[in-house]
């Protein structure tokens, strides 16, 4: 069997929202919603495939000294998302203005951080989508360093491994394990076919009692 391209899957993503994965991640009985990671640059959605990176106190790996973000943003392809978990509990940036910049050059899709981020005024002049915690004007030199580079990862109380996909808007993050993706593609566009049909009764008059009825009530029971 011919097997499917990663950026097939991608670009079938990028068709959805949050919610509708939310809901087939539901209907499946999967985990991979992470709420409170807010959109503090840019109002687009984003969607693709992960990078990580985590950061902490402590030493880095041996070799050449490099600033945290800057391995995974040279090895990123287009439509990559970088995902950062930064939980060493203090207030230091997990993501910065360079890093958007040179993130936005390599064409990377947007950065999600476990954690707060700064120059968001930065990354929002340049149109690049940061998803964080929170903000933070206090830099990482000196602080954190990069503790490794697409490793395992933890955001919000989900595990996120390189070459996993996520989609990401006003209502939250939503993960998808790399070999969940087909299942779960397949159940959020049967979801979306099914509110689109909803939207056009309702917008043909039919009552909203008759419309959100037991069938919606019952779309997400396997």
């Amino acid at each position: 069997m011919k097997k499917t391209p990663a950026r097939d899957f991608v670009a079938r993503l990028k068709r959805l929202d949050c919610c509708a994965v939310s809901d087939a991640l539901d209907k499946l009985h999967l985990a991979g919603v992470v709420i409170g990671l807010a959109p503090l640059t840019s109002k687009r959605r984003i969607a693709g495939r992960v990078l990580t990176i985590k950061l902490g106190v402590g030493d880095p790996p041996p070799g050449k000294p490099r600033h945290i973000g800057t391995t995974a943003i040279e090895s990123a392809q287009p439509g990559d998302i970088i995902v950062v978990e930064q939980r060493s509990g203090l207030p230091a940036a997990a993501w910065g203005g360079i890093l958007a910049r040179g993130a936005k050059m390599r064409r990377v899709a947007g950065v999600i951080a476990e954690g707060p981020a700064r120059d968001l005024d930065e990354a929002r002049d340049i149109d690049f989508p940061v998803f964080a915690r929170g903000a933070t004007p206090v830099t990482a030199r000196g602080r954190i360093v990069e503790l490794a580079n697409n490793a395992h990862v933890t955001i919000g109380d989900i595990e996120v491994r390189p070459g996993d996909y996520v989609i990401a808007d006003a209502s939250g993050v939503a993960f998808i394990a790399a070999e969940n993706i087909e299942r779960v593609l397949a159940t959020a566009e049967e979801i979306a076919r099914r509110e689109a049909a909803m939207v056009r009764s309702l917008r043909k008059g039919k009552p909203i009692t008759e419309v959100m009825g037991a069938n919606y009530e019952n779309m997400l029971k396997s």
